[in-house]
């Protein structure tokens, strides 16, 4: 049977799964105790109101996030490249429409709760810093200057073109020229840099 610090994680995965397909609304106890196939109560066991259940699911999101974002410093390889920082920006982007799809779409839910729930608010606002953390990192190590706002730009604008890619219809995307990730983080990185950094590296890919 797995520890209690396990199933918190569990739960809180599973209630990540039901906030992205049903969003606010849908985020019950009940469904998140379906969704991790574990009996009726035990969600309420852990967190006994919806607001409970939110916060759970902002900590958990900010949890991985901050996590993945250690790795790509930890990680980063040697002689790293301009090239290398745009083609990683653009693959975040890419994974809205396959493997990420989930957790931006909950990470959308939760900027909305935010508005209203402090909490919430608090863990949303240690990601977007382990984000333009490592943004920074990224920039400084290719010898590139991004200032604390250009991260700030750039944090906000790769959520802002997910978002966009998640919500608005295809036709919609290809005429706003939305339908290319490298060609929209180059864009983003760009503005952010107040240089072309990242064109320079589409064209160098």
């Amino acid at each position: 049977m797995p520890n209690r610090g396990n199933r918190r994680e569990l739960l809180a995965d599973a209630a990540i799964e039901v906030l992205a397909r049903e969003g606010g609304r849908g985020l019950t106890h009940r469904a998140v105790d379906r969704e991790a196939e574990v009996p009726q109560g035990t969600t309420k066991n852990y967190w006994p109101n919806r607001e409970s259940v939110f916060v759970a699911v902002a900590h958990r999101v900010s949890q991985q996030h901050v996590e993945a974002m250690d790795l790509v410093r930890e990680h980063a390889p040697e002689g790293l490249a301009v090239e290398h920082v745009a083609s990683w920006y653009a693959a975040m982007l890419r994974r809205t429409g396959s493997a990420g799809r989930a957790h931006f779409l909950a990470l959308f839910e939760l900027h909305l709760e935010g508005v209203r729930r402090p909490e919430i608010r608090d863990a949303l606002g240690e990601m977007v810093l382990a984000n333009t953390a490592s943004a920074r990192y990224l920039h400084d190590a290719v010898g590139v200057e991004l200032s604390h706002r250009g991260a700030g730009l750039l944090d906000a604008g790769m959520l802002g073109a997910a978002m966009s890619m998640l919500s608005l219809p295809e036709s919609v995307l290809d005429e706003i020229g939305f339908d290319d990730p490298d060609a929209v983080s180059a864009a983003l990185l760009d503005a952010a840099t107040g240089t072309a950094a990242g064109s320079a590296a589409r064209c160098a890919g």
